[in-house]
């Protein structure tokens, strides 16, 4: 059977790819080696804040004294707690078999490798193939866990993200090597249930794609949570021959320390899927391990596009969903299906999330890198002590930061750490995204008590005009 599209991967990038170009009158299969939803919906985003979301309803048990509510006996159910996450996984993933059935996409499972332009190979799990003929080509074969040459996944002792989502038995102590999302967020789930915890980061800072202000504040957090914190050090060899992990870590200054733990969990960023689906026999042109695209997704081969962790956009599922969308309408209009060209995406208004606690989230330029653009700033903090609802709530920890451009008022980042914050960033996108100005801000009213004030308290102080502060 022909299709007009065949989407490789059913990731937060493939399957909205595939339900795009459906809705626009396009015949389409998605091809999948393993579960509907990639990565994202069965290993990563969802499953993740599941294990978060126990984490932090423990959390608040252990602490509900501080509301004058008494909990006795209260303890934790590793397994049951691993099981929920499972659970909440496989919910979403039936959630996209509903959504091919509905939007009449064609599921084929197997691994999917371009054979030529217009034709897909497909080999199912008992080997057999099958070339599938199309008119255009989605990969979006995603992403895996980084290995280190000198941390060798094993998956029981040095573990990658999926096998610390899995673990049988909470470890007593785990050094975690990276403090990217991904650790950050597990060391505060491990931590919060009583695992003895040591992130390990090679730069200067931890979450060192944030603000400088916001990798203070969540170090202090953390430090104050008992993780220990170990910046400018390298994880140089571990040994695994005994009970569990000795790490041997290289400090900054040149002397070496031996961390021991039952394990070691590797998260040092992600590596794209891109060995073996035909890219090199096709003239597909990649660079620094990543498919080189238009901004319409289009690869150096007309007709065949590239989505997501494959792609060079930021590694992010909503980054993917977008650049998807993208695809489909892209094709949609070469087949004049579709009235308009995709507006193509400002990846410097991506808002980045990390949902550890306290979390994280941003969008644009930092301080720093506003300066290094040449920008002259107008700088604006709201500490979240002086929140209404924070002090309500109890979580007064971190900020609202804002920074503008002093000559045209223009919104050019914003930085927040705090309870529920990846809930408020979108506010700042879609400010950014409409050029509104600090001006503007100020003058649309906020409703109160809420968090969300924070946002114009933080504006509010860049230009001397603050009431709570």
């Amino acid at each position: 059977m022909a299709y007009d599209v065949i989407v490789i991967g059913s990731g937060p990038g493939g399957y909205p790819a595939a339900i795009r170009a459906s809705q626009l009158g396009l015949k389409v299969a998605v091809i999948e080696k393993e579960s509907l939803g990639g990565v994202c919906l069965n290993w990563g985003c969802i499953p993740t804040k599941a294990l978060l979301k126990s984490a932090q309803v423990y959390e608040y048990l252990k602490h509900s004294a501080d509301y004058g509510v008494t909990a006795t006996g209260v303890s934790h159910d590793f397994g049951a707690v691993i099981k929920r996450s499972r659970g909440v996984a496989d919910k979403m993933s039936k959630g996209v078999q509903f959504l091919m059935k509905k939007n009449k996409i064609d599921v084929i499972m197997g691994y999917g490798k371009v054979q030529s332009k217009g034709k897909v190979e497909v080999k199912a799990a008992d080997g057999t193939t099958q070339v599938i003929d199309t008119k255009y080509i989605v990969i979006a074969t995603g992403g895996r866990s980084r290995e280190l040459p000198n941390l060798k996944q094993d998956g029981k002792k040095i573990l990658g993200y999926r096998e610390a989502m899995v673990m049988e038995q909470q470890p007593k102590s785990m050094i975690i090597v990276g403090s990217g999302a991904i650790g950050v967020e597990f060391a505060y789930v491990y931590n919060s249930m009583g695992t003895k915890v040591t992130i390990v980061e090679f730069l200067p800072r931890i979450v060192p794609v944030e603000d400088e202000d916001i990798s203070k504040e969540l170090e202090k957090q953390y430090k104050k949570q008992g993780i220990e914190i170990m910046t400018n050090s390298s994880v140089e060899s571990v040994d695994t021959t005994g009970a569990g992990v000795k790490a041997k870590v290289k400090l900054q200054d040149g002397s070496f320390v031996t961390l021991e733990a039952d394990v070691l969990l590797s998260a040092v960023g992600v590596v794209s899927n891109i060995e073996n689906i035909g890219l090199e026999q096709n003239g597909i042109k990649a660079d620094k391990g990543r498919i080189i695209v238009d901004k319409y997704q289009q690869t150096s081969i007309a007709g065949i596009y590239a989505i997501g962790d494959c792609s060079p956009g930021q590694a992010l599922a909503h980054v993917a969903a977008k650049e998807g969308i993208n695809a489909a309408e892209h094709m949609a209009y070469l087949e004049k299906k579709n009235a308009h060209l995709p507006e193509g995406i400002d990846y410097n208004n991506i808002p980045g999330c990390t949902y550890c606690t306290p979390e994280i989230s941003s969008v644009g330029y930092t301080e720093k890198a506003a300066k290094e653009a040449g920008y002259e700033i107008k700088v604006g903090k709201f500490p979240f002590v002086a929140s209404g609802k924070a002090s309500a709530a109890g979580a007064t920890e971190g900020f609202v930061k804002v920074i503008f451009d002093a000559k045209y008022g223009e919104f050019l980042g914003c930085h927040m750490i705090g309870m529920n914050v990846t809930e408020m960033i979108a506010e700042a996108v879609v400010a950014r995204k409409l050029e509104t100005t600090a001006h503007e801000i100020l003058n649309a009213i906020h409703p109160h008590p809420t968090m969300s004030e924070g946002l114009k308290e933080a504006t509010a102080a860049a230009y001397g005009e603050a009431i709570d502060i």
